[in-house]
């Protein structure tokens, strides 16, 4: 332990700050946060077409891999330390001196990037969902003309958008309690049941069995640094780390929370979830193409809002019913990440300005509306702005910088300030005020050495690859 002898402590303790702070009830309230969080469009929409993709099993494996080790570690990282400073993230990284702010500031950006672009491709799902009610399940299974007429519409692809944030700044405005904690009691569940049942009537399809073998079984002749970076990157993205989501709602932890039981918790919940969507649609799309080859064929963003309403329209009678359902259960999905993105913008202007939260919500509020609006007119009015190149889109650009640059570099820097510079022990030392922590010396070894490894993989792929420095 001579390595973590010399500790940088923050300026207050954590407690000072607690009383004042609201707080989640209980642990039960916290993990359902968090797994809301992090089951979002990374888990409904994001996972299941890059397992189509990269043949199933062998990224599964991948993942599960990644979540239980890489994932878990940096979860329990944040949380531990917004429990410790119950702060946000530029307040928390602040309070270990005022050199530290601009891993809080960079922590912050992210947020702030992702937070529009999701809510335009929030509308979209409000929009299907709408449409399975009011159209008829052909409309939509017209080979992307439709998907591609809704979003070139600019005031309707904007109507959706701002629907989606209203509910979404409702929920938040109601409070940590009243609002986000009761909303999660209710989604969360109804997610869960609603995956399982849409899951067990997709199986029931003609061919789905053999769609469910490809989605499980590992061909590791598939196997690529591309199917690597994937899966390292979709833990990042499903458990919302690197986000500084985790470190607000760790603020909000009371201090008997057992933080590594409760990050295991959320990691096997989200993970569960991402298993039961890749259930719904890989098997899907298998029995739409016939074949593992034409489903990785088929794979991507447009898995979704393209292929899936050609299978919902093959299944005849029940088709309006299923493609409702299923749109729900993503708009759930979606609105429960929304949340934490917004609530995450809020606190940290809050803690940042020293602003009172109401006033605070009032600037995210403008600040996502207008943003969001010029996403969304990116794909019509302002299509003509194609900031990464000839076909790219305002979205495309903010997705990079968020998610192939940003967050990796953040996971990166903290992992080394924690690592190297005020030393793991000050998080062991918050995670045994509730709990043991046997693992702490894997935990320190991950920290320290092997995350920082990974996500320099993750960073320098991502980058090189979009820039077309190298392919693989």
């Amino acid at each position: 332990m001579s390595s973590d002898t010399r500790i940088i402590e923050p300026k207050s303790p954590g407690d000072s700050a607690a009383g004042s702070r609201a707080q989640w009830s209980g642990k039960l309230a916290f993990v359902l946060a968090a797994a809301a969080s992090a089951v979002g469009l990374g888990s409904m929409w994001r996972f299941p077409y890059l397992a189509a993709h990269y043949g199933g099993g062998a990224f599964l494996l991948l993942f599960v891999v990644f979540v239980f080790t890489l994932g878990i570690s940096l979860l329990t990282l944040e949380v531990a330390f917004g429990r410790k400073t119950r702060q946000s993230a530029i307040g928390a990284y602040r309070q270990f001196g005022d050199r530290y702010s601009f891993i809080g500031v960079l922590s912050s950006a992210v947020p702030f990037i992702i937070a529009p672009y999701y809510c335009v491709i929030g509308g979209w799902v409000t929009k299907y969902a709408f449409a399975y009610v009011f159209d008829s399940p052909s409309a939509m299974a017209d080979g992307g003309t439709y998907f591609s007429s809704f979003i070139a519409n600019g005031p309707q692809s904007v109507s959706f958008m701002l629907v989606f944030l209203a509910v979404t700044f409702l929920t938040v405005a109601l409070g940590v309690n009243g609002g986000i904690e009761k909303a999660n009691l209710i989604m969360m569940p109804a997610l869960i049941v609603m995956s399982i049942a849409v899951a067990a009537y997709t199986l029931t399809l003609p061919g789905a069995l053999d769609g469910l073998v490809y989605y499980l079984k590992p061909d590791f002749s598939k196997f690529s640094i591309d199917l690597v970076v994937a899966a390292l990157g979709q833990t990042f993205f499903a458990l919302s780390i690197a986000m500084a989501i985790m470190v607000t709602y760790g603020s909000y932890v009371k201090s008997e929370v057992s933080i590594p039981t409760s990050s295991v918790q959320t990691a096997g919940m989200t993970l569960g979830i991402s298993l039961l969507a890749g259930m719904m649609v890989v098997p899907a799309a298998f029995v739409a193409f016939g074949s593992g080859a034409a489903v990785a064929e088929n794979s991507g963003p447009s898995l979704m809002f393209i292929v899936l309403p050609q299978v919902f329209e093959n299944m005849g009678p029940v088709a309006g019913a299923l493609g409702f359902v299923f749109f729900l259960l993503v708009f759930f999905a979606a609105l429960t990440s929304a949340i934490s993105l917004v609530e995450a913008c809020t606190s940290i202007l809050a803690d940042a300005l020293g602003a009172m939260r109401r006033r605070a919500l009032v600037i995210v509020i403008v600040y996502m509306s207008v943003v969001g609006i010029v996403v969304a007119l990116g794909y019509s009015g302002l299509s003509f702005i194609q900031p990464m190149g000839e076909g790219s889109t305002i979205l495309d650009a903010l997705d990079f910088v968020s998610n192939s640059v940003l967050m990796p570099a953040v996971a990166l820097i903290t992992c080394l300030f924690f690592g190297w510079i005020v030393k793991p022990r000050v998080i062991i030392d918050e995670i045994r005020r509730s709990s043991e922590f046997r693992l702490a010396d894997a935990w320190s070894a991950m920290i320290k050495y092997v995350a920082p490894v990974c996500i320099l993989v993750i960073l320098v792929a991502s980058i090189g690859k979009s820039l077309g420095f190298f392919s693989f």
